[in-house]
């Protein structure tokens, strides 16, 4: 396994080499930018997104709770996707590339840890994924910066671009199989926490009282309300006969 991409003409080898010569062109302030965005950019600019998105789906009339549901899966999958990787490495045993080929650009330095896959682009898939199943606006933004941190790590040297598919596919992976479960396990929290005292950080304004949100909580069964009607006319007109 420790083997894979070390042949020259591999077109994993090449595409690593012409991303990573673009770092050679750049002027050094490009790279440090760079550096700083793959590393620890990308992941800011997330969270601001996960922010913006709740801030957002909080507004929604009906499904906030399990939009918010949504948004709070979206790291913890991120999570579980990297305790995922840990034995996928062990297995794989993959070295770093600038280990295995000569002439990179290696913008950071002291990565010792095995290649395959990429942690950073298994977090950000798994988190753009989780933000997209709430939010389309803000999940496709959050795939795009997800997208532009498999090209950083190229860029840097410090993986091969299979690496950083692996971990797209691994952080798709774990966000969406588990999201059924994760979500019959957040929805009745957030639902909770709606009609609580806390409940601007699940839905927008005012938080419902207990009688608005019992009442939103009960299903509407077939004739409910026009026999609840009708007996609110029937005391009308019992009033009005009296």
């Amino acid at each position: 396994m420790a083997g894979l991409a070390l042949d020259g003409s591999n077109p994993d080898v090449s595409l690593l080499y012409d991303i990573n010569g673009l770092a050679k062109d750049a002027p050094h302030w490009f790279d440090r930018v760079m550096e700083f965005v793959g590393e620890y950019g990308i992941i800011i600019g997330l969270g601001l997104v996960l922010l913006g998105a709740w801030w957002s789906v909080r507004k929604r009339p009906q499904d906030a709770p399990s939009a918010v549901a949504g948004l709070i899966w979206a790291p913890l999958a991120a999570g579980l996707a990297l305790l995922a990787n840990i034995p996928i490495r062990e297995f794989v045993q993959r070295p770093r590339p600038f280990k295995d080929h000569q002439g990179l650009d290696v913008l950071v330095a002291g990565k010792t840890d095995f290649s395959f896959v990429s942690d950073h682009a298994t977090l950000t898939m798994a988190i753009a994924v989780g933000v997209f199943m709430a939010s389309r606006t803000y999940g496709a933004a959050a795939i795009g910066l997800a997208l532009l941190e498999g090209f950083c790590r190229v860029y840097m040297g410090v993986h091969y671009p299979t690496d950083v598919i692996g971990g797209f596919a691994l952080g798709t992976a774990v966000a969406l199989l588990l999201a059924p479960l994760a979500m019959m396990l957040l929805t009745p929290l957030t639902t909770a926490i709606a009609g609580s005292r806390a409940g601007r950080l699940v839905r927008a304004g005012t938080s419902p009282t207990a009688g608005e949100a019992a009442e939103e909580d009960v299903p509407e069964f077939p004739g409910s309300r026009s026999s609840g009607s009708g007996s609110g006319g029937e005391r009308r007109n019992k009033d009005l006969a009296a």
